[in-house]
C-alpha cells in the first residue's frame, strides 16, 4: 500500500462521568466536537479526519459537520481506557477501510479547541524536519514555573518539590518549564504501528509551543466558561467561526 499524508483522529468518548455530555454541549454556538472537525477542515496539511466514538448522539453531530466516523469497540470505551490503543484502533482501521498507509497520526482532542491550522501545518513541518524524532507533542508555559513556585509537605513542613529551584535567586533566572496541554499530538504512524505501549514510556518528540491563553482544555463547567470568555473578548480568535458567521453551511 503506498504512504500518504496525515490522518487526524478526533476521539470522542460518550461516557464522561465529570461532565456527561461536554463533547456535543456548544461553545461559542458550536458543538464542542465540532470545533476539531471545523478546523482539520481549514487544514490543508491533513488528508483524513476521522471521529472514533462509541456514542451515537456524538456520531450523529460529528456527521452533521461533514466527518467520517468510526464506531469505537466497547473494549477501548471503558472509564479507564487509554488513549494509545484508541488511537492504534482508528489508524488499524481506517487503513484496512482506505487501503493505503498513512505517514503521520494527528491526535485532535475536543476538549481542547485552541489549536489551529497554522499550529498544524508548523508541528507537522518541524516533524518532518527531525527524523529522528518519533513524535511532536503541543506544549505552553504555564503562568507560574514548577521549578520556582511548587512545593510539597515532608515530614509535616515545606519542602521544595524540585531542590535545585532553591539555588535560584530570582524567578528570571529560572529556566523555562512547559507542560503538555493536549492541543495536538503528531506522530509517525509507522511509530504508531510499531509500539504497543503507551507513546510516553517510549521514542524520542521535539515540542510546538502555543500560547497558555490558547492552551484552553475543557473538563468541568467552568472551563466552558473560562473559554467562552477568552473568545467573546477577542483574546482567542477561532477562524472557523468566522465563516460560519459568513453563512457557511455545515
Amino acid at each position: 500500500m503506498k504512504s500518504v499524508g496525515v490522518l487526524a483522529v478526533v476521539p470522542a468518548r460518550g461516557g464522561s462521568k465529570g461532565l456527561p455530555g461536554k463533547n456535543i454541549r456548544p461553545l461559542a454556538g458550536v458543538p464542542l466536537i465540532g470545533h476539531s472537525i471545523l478546523m482539520a477542515r481549514q487544514c490543508t496539511g491533513i488528508t483524513r479526519a476521522v471521529v472514533s466514538t462509541d456514542a451515537p448522539e456524538i456520531a450523529a453531530v460529528a456527521r452533521t459537520f461533514g466527518a467520517d466516523v468510526i464506531d469505537r469497540p466497547g473494549t477501548l470505551s471503558e472509564d479507564q481506557t487509554p488513549m494509545w490503543p484508541v488511537i492504534r484502533h482508528a489508524l488499524a482501521h481506517t487503513e484496512a477501510l482506505d487501503q493505503r498507509e498513512y505517514e503521520f497520526v494527528l491526535l485532535l482532542d475536543p476538549t481542547s479547541p485552541g489549536r489551529l491550522p497554522s499550529d498544524i501545518d508548523e508541528a507537522l513541518a518541524r516533524l518532518q524536519a527531525t527524523p529522528a524524532a518519533d513524535g511532536i507533542i503541543g506544549v505552553s508555559q504555564p503562568t507560574f514555573n514548577p521549578i520556582w513556585h511548587c512545593v510539597v509537605e515532608r515530614d509535616g513542613f515545606m519542602a521544595n518539590l524540585v531542590d535545585a529551584g532553591a539555588a535560584f535567586g530570582r524567578r528570571q533566572d529560572v529556566p523555562p518549564v512547559y507542560r503538555i496541554n493536549a492541543s495536538l499530538y503528531i506522530w509517525r504512524a509507522a511509530f504508531v504501528r510499531r509500539e504497543e505501549n503507551d507513546w510516553r514510556t517510549v521514542g524520542q518528540y521535539v515540542m510546538h509551543e502555543i500560547p497558555e491563553v490558547r492552551a484552553i482544555h475543557i473538563d468541568e463547567p467552568a472551563d466552558f466558561t473560562h473559554a467562552e470568555l477568552l473568545i467573546k473578548e477577542g483574546l482567542v480568535h477561532l477562524p472557523w467561526l468566522d465563516q460560519r458567521k459568513g453563512g457557511e453551511t455545515r
